[in-house]
């Protein structure tokens, strides 16, 4: 069950999705499912997340991604705040999300399904 507003998914990065899956499969058991050839996402970790193997997509730390039941209305809330949209509402596989950076520069972004 998503939560609005809660942290809900952290996304690495990776140079090479396969051995890091290995990495992490064998270091603490993850489990992975295959989203094409640059993206493994992972579960059995305490919290739910991805490997992005494009680098065109990664992030050049590791991205925390909050859910949001109304994805408008969140961007809306953000930039209200101070937060800066870094990439503005996209489709992905599991949904929409965008990208902002808060007063700080941190990235992070949030996702709705559909």
């Amino acid at each position: 069950m998503h939560e609005n507003g809660r942290i809900n998914y952290c996304e690495l990065a990776g140079t090479n999705v396969a051995a890091m899956k290995r990495f992490y499969e064998t270091a603490f058991g993850w489990r992975f499912t295959d989203y094409g050839p640059t993206y493994a996402a992972f579960a059995e970790s305490g919290l739910d997340g991805g490997i992005q193997g494009d680098p065109q997509e990664a992030s050049a730390a590791p991205l925390i991604i909050l859910y949001a039941d109304d994805l408008d209305a969140m961007q809306s809330k953000v930039t209200a705040a101070g937060g800066t949209i870094s990439r503005e509402i996209f489709d992905f596989p599991g949904g929409k999300r965008f990208h902002f950076r808060d007063p700080s520069g941190n990235e992070l972004a949030v996702w709705s399904e559909g």
